[in-house]
């Protein structure tokens, strides 16, 4: 089978790209041995990502929004279509979080002085403390889900996503 790697059939995925090499050998299905195992990481360590924040009372991204406030610096304000392009959804999804997080006393919303159509979304002192304490335990969780890999394997790993996530569509 071309590109089939010597552990290919050591997981799902690589036991799935065997089955194709077994019934349609014309095709090299290698590329699912990189696509398939990035989509099946992501939805396995996305589950065991979630944890901590629904057990904060966070639903699906929220967090999200939380930490683009809080990386953003003093005042840790953003217009919404600010967060929407730094947390890469639409200013709809960001209404909705918003609105779950400012019922949730962790962000206001206050009218942009520069348009009084736009508002500024702000962490309050609450939300700053929570994002803070969940980024350190967020930091430990994705240490944790990598740490098979030694620090020149992710430093590789790293440069290699990053290298696809900027090559052109």
């Amino acid at each position: 089978m071309q590109g089939m790697d010597a552990e290919a059939t050591t997981d799902t995925v690589g036991q799935m790209v065997g089955q194709w090499g077994r019934e349609r050998p014309d095709l090299d299905a290698s590329p699912m041995l990189v696509v398939g195992r990035v989509f099946h990481l992501a939805n396995r360590w996305d589950r065991a990502l979630r944890g901590p924040f629904a057990e904060a009372g966070l639903a699906n991204g929220d967090f999200d929004v939380l930490a683009a406030l809080r990386r953003s610096g003093e005042p840790y304000t953003l217009s919404a279509g600010e967060l929407s392009r730094t947390v890469l959804v639409t200013t709809g999804a960001i209404t909705k979080r918003v609105d779950r997080l400012e019922a949730g006393g962790w962000v206001t919303r206050s009218v942009a002085e520069e348009d009084s159509r736009g508002r500024r979304i702000t962490l309050t002192a609450a939300g700053l403390r929570l994002t803070d304490e969940l980024m350190e335990v967020h930091l430990s969780n994705q240490r944790r889900l990598i740490e098979a890999l030694n620090a020149e394997e992710r430093a590789a790993l790293g440069a290699l996503l990053a290298k696809l996530a900027t090559a052109e569509d």
